[in-house]
């Protein structure tokens, strides 16, 4: 790349040049041939340094990946770029990604953390692993860009392959051993039961987005709908056509799919199917357990050749509309089924009897709203769902705030899943930890508001609602962070994996605060303090100050379960 100052032929120049070398290397034959012909251009380009000008990016763009952004003469004078058009939900165009991160590998002088290798656990390496399913002491992963399934044992501590070849495969019909058998691009795994006598979870279902369709790894001997008796092992494709459409099909293998992402099982009659998040053509489809029927449940459109009919919609059937769903869930207490429906950033409930799909949470913004009621709640691109065992709590991957959210489908509310670090795990590369924020004084001006005592037990969550008023015309003051603040004093192994602190952006959408009771607890009685400090301004930004509440909350902890307890609020007028 030239250096800065060049002035005369602009980039158009290199077009004529360019076709030139694409029409010869058609005509070439041999490599060396092709070779000596982009050596030939190579050279003619060179000569051109003085005389070609590449622009500077234009400002205000929003870069990322990068700490800032990047110049061309002063990030990339004197490198090879190379310029790729990318959509980061095709799997098309993530399929070219290891030959962009093996141009990176070979030239670069950094890196990569990703592998394949099998081995304990401190050894093991993945590349971009998606859905997992667990059954015991056993995890099956779906190592999407490694282009294999993966077995985790929690007790031997191991990783080993149990599908897959290490490359991406272009068989669309399979029947080989699974360590023998290539595949592309798995997106998700479910377990299954076959159609042997004995009913156990013998199959595990794939969602094989690379080539379109939905695969089954045979984990013991036993029987798939309109099948022969399989081996042990045996990974075949089950439905899809290996075409990219919306086509649904009576006989399995007529149907075809747009990159299935998610996948979830009910089992029990009368439902007795697959449940598939069919993401490019922005549907949710049925696969029977029976007779391998594909069916249509929610979005998309009549036509099967059309995967752009996507949209934010409630209603029935085709008349929903979905926009690139990636996890389904189904919930068996309550016959119903939950969509993450990422690129509409929200949670979607589908009634499979009536095919009636809405809204259960997610305002659509993508703003980071960490605690919250459904209906004020907020996610960015929810990737992946699963529903705990009592059936109370969804736990949803919302992947582009880079946490776990937790709905309790009882209270209504949505909050944040504490992750803390053991000592005793072992990571690949540096674990990043934020930041905790530093609790300000409290003025002493600060009112201290005494709570009812409220009774709690082991494991319920605690929700408290800020219900905060400014003067009349006064607004938050811009640029300066009013946050909230958790306490226990004397007591702080109630804060243990909490989240103990968070900004208030918006007085019109305060947050929710979430404290879970930890299943060990130290003390039947405890006092929890929440202190809040806003900033604000009067209307015309003449007057600025800071003002401070302290609420105190006495807790009486039993063993007795508990029914749902109703948010506190905590009110105040500044």
């Amino acid at each position: 790349m030239a250096a800065p100052g060049a002035q005369g032929r602009s980039l158009s120049g290199l077009l004529p040049a360019q076709t030139s070398l694409e029409y010869a290397l058609l005509d070439a034959v041999t490599q060396q041939e092709k070779d000596s012909l982009v050596y030939q251009y190579l050279q003619k380009v060179d000569g051109w340094e003085q005389d070609l000008s590449v622009p500077e990016f234009p400002e205000g763009l929003e870069w990322l990946n990068t700490e800032e952004p990047i110049s061309v003469y002063k990030d990339l004078c004197g490198k090879i770029v190379i310029l790729d058009f990318f959509t980061y939900c095709c799997i098309n165009c993530i399929h070219l990604l290891p030959n962009l991160r093996a141009l990176e590998h070979t030239y670069s002088d950094k890196g990569p953390n990703p592998g394949r290798k099998d081995g304990i656990f401190s050894e093991s390496t993945f590349n971009s692993p998606q859905g997992v399913a667990i059954m015991n002491n056993t995890i099956y992963v779906a190592d999407t860009e490694n282009h294999l399934i993966r077995k985790i044992d929690l007790e031997a501590e191991k990783v080993s392959t149990v599908a897959g070849i290490g490359i991406q495969g272009t068989d669309k019909e399979g029947g080989a051993k699974g360590e023998k058998q290539p595949i592309s691009s798995p997106w998700d795994v479910v377990f299954g039961t076959s159609g042997s006598e004995v009913q156990r979870n013998d199959i595990l279902w794939i969602a094989m987005a690379g080539t379109h369709q939905i695969w089954a790894l045979l984990l013991d001997s036993g029987k798939l709908p309109k099948k022969n008796e399989l081996t042990k092992g045996t990974c075949l494709s089950f439905a899809g056509s290996g075409n990219e459409e919306n086509r649904n099909n009576a006989y399995p293998h007529k149907a075809a799919f747009a990159q299935p992402s998610g996948l979830s099982l009910a089992s029990e009659d009368p439902w007795s199917c697959l449940f598939v998040a069919d993401s490019e053509s922005s549907t949710v489809r049925t696969i029977s357990l029976k007779d391998g029927a594909v069916k249509h449940l929610v979005g998309g459109e009549r036509d099967p050749m059309n995967l752009f009919a996507f949209g934010d919609i409630d209603g029935i059937g085709i008349n929903a509309k979905l926009q690139h769903p990636l996890g389904v869930t189904w919930d068996k207490k309550r016959n119903l089924l939950y969509v993450a429906d990422s690129y509409n950033h929200k949670i979607k409930v589908v009634d499979p009897k009536t095919k009636n799909c809405t809204t259960l949470a997610g305002t659509g913004d993508t703003h980071n709203v960490t605690s919250s009621s459904f209906t004020e709640s907020t996610f960015n691109e929810p990737g992946g769902l699963c529903i705990g065992e009592n059936g109370q709590l969804l736990y949803v991957a919302d992947t582009n705030n880079h946490q776990i959210k937790v709905m309790d489908l009882e209270t209504k509310m949505v909050s944040v899943l504490p992750i803390f670090r053991s000592e005793n795990v072992v990571v690949d590369g540096p674990f990043l930890v934020e930041k905790q924020k530093t609790l300000p004084k409290l003025p002493k001006s600060a009112p201290n508001i005494r709570l009812s005592p409220v009774t709690v037990c082991a494991g319920q969550t605690l929700q408290f609602k800020l219900r905060l008023d400014l003067p009349s015309g006064s607004k938050l003051t811009e640029g300066v962070p009013s946050c909230w603040f958790l306490t226990a004093e004397g007591n702080e192994w109630l804060l243990q994996g909490q989240i103990p602190s968070g900004d208030i952006e918006n007085i019109s959408n305060q947050p929710t605060i979430s404290l879970q009771i930890p299943n060990d607890c130290l003390a039947l009685e405890a006092i929890i303090s929440v202190s809040v400090f806003l900033y604000y301004c009067s209307a015309d930004s003449s007057a600025c100050m800071m003002k401070a509440v302290l609420f105190s909350q006495a807790l009486q902890i039993t063993d007795t379960q508990q029914g749902c307890i109703a948010p506190v609020e905590l009110r105040y007028v500044f």
